[in-house]
């Protein structure tokens, strides 16, 4: 079968490799669709970060360099293993792309998301989105209902880290939102924000994320950094408040200092977004307000909830696809087109199988 592989930094090849063995335990699914994740792009330009370099395999997946990336997919079950009972051939599913121990649990109030060499499907080893199959063991395998569209399915994924940011942030309906950068994260958080009751600002420079927040409907109000003061804007939004909560989605300190000033008096800062570099944070305004400043990585028993919000239409997925490549295609129209012409899109996804 195809499938992607990353050898190091800028060298990803599309290779005919044997196709997944369906284990005991495991489910085959067949991909239907694959996102371009930000964590992929970062792989390409400065990686390995999370895939285990060459030599040096992960002490869970016991895999290194080359590996099969993509962590953002859907598809349709064409086997199971010995042992499952509760997914049939045929099932339309998401999965939840984690590589953790065999002995850590993931029931409700379980922090897998934070268990010791955590990985990812896709990055860590074990197969990947971005290939014509996948084998994945049973507990990270959701179905969905045949009435979201596979295509669409394939955003469930980065939804659920939106789903988490909101968990951890504390918020409630009738909150106001501050979502500093409008890229695929801070988008499809909005539009979690959205799907509970919040009202959402969002500051953006770029023209493209501007209007697909407002196409898209999930953001109240959208505020351009180069065109006005985000924080006088936010204060008259609010009556002179500030928000409840704010979410950094771009990796940007002034974003970040944009949203402590913006931020009421105990309110809630959440970092949302990958850092490769260090920051700082105005720390007075932190104390002298009383702010909570969280992290938030991935998802933790986010993707029943998400999946519910989109199979009961609170939160529609189809504004935020922008492109659809095959899987020959993913370096010249992909990567390339979000490390080099971002402006003309917002969610890449792939198709690694030619229907």
């Amino acid at each position: 079968m195809k499938a992607a592989r990353f050898y190091d930094r800028g060298d990803i090849r599309i290779e005919d490799i044997p196709e997944p063995v369906v284990e005991p335990g495991t489910v085959g699914i067949e991909v239907a669709w694959c996102g371009i994740c930000g964590t992929d792009l970062h792989e390409f330009m400065e990686g390995p970060i999370f895939i285990p370099s060459c030599g040096h395999p992960h002490p869970i997946s016991k895999e290194s360099a080359p590996v099969t990336m993509g962590h953002e997919f859907s598809g349709v079950v064409y086997a199971v293993g010995e042992g499952v009972s509760d997914i049939e051939v045929g099932q339309h599913v998401v999965v939840e792309p984690y590589i953790v121990a065999d002995d850590v649990p993931t029931g409700p109030g379980d922090k897998y998301h934070l268990s010791k060499n955590m990985n990812f499907i896709g990055l860590g080893g074990r197969g990947g989105g971005l290939s014509e199959k996948i084998a994945v063991k049973r507990r990270w395998v959701h179905p969905i209902s045949n009435d979201i569209p596979l295509d669409q399915a394939a955003l469930i994924e980065p939804l659920s880290v939106g789903h988490h940011a909101f968990t951890r942030s504390g918020a409630k309906a009738g909150d106001v939102a501050l979502v500093g950068g409008a890229g695929p994260i801070g988008l499809l958080l909005s539009a979690i924000l959205k799907a509970k009751g919040l009202s959402v600002i969002v500051t953006e420079l770029s023209s493209a994320r501007k209007q697909k927040a407002s196409e898209s409907g999930v953001a109240d109000h959208i505020l351009d950094p180069s065109e006005v003061d985000v924080v006088e804007e936010v204060m008259k939004i609010t009556d002179g408040r500030g928000v409840d909560v704010a979410f950094e989605c771009s990796s940007v300190n002034k974003v970040l200092d944009t949203l402590v000033a913006a931020t009421a008096s105990a309110g809630v800062v959440v970092i949302v977004s990958i850092w490769s570099h260090p920051a700082t944070v105005n720390v007075h305004s932190v104390v002298m307000k009383e702010l909570d400043v969280r992290g938030t990585i991935a998802y933790c028993n986010d993707h029943q909830e998400t999946i519910r919000l989109v199979e009961e239409g609170k939160i529609d997925l189809e504004p935020f696809i922008t492109q659809r490549i095959q899987l020959d295609d993913l370096v010249s129209k992909g990567f390339d087109t979000l490390i080099h012409n971002n402006e003309s899109a917002v969610k890449i996804i792939v198709q690694p199988r030619i229907s």
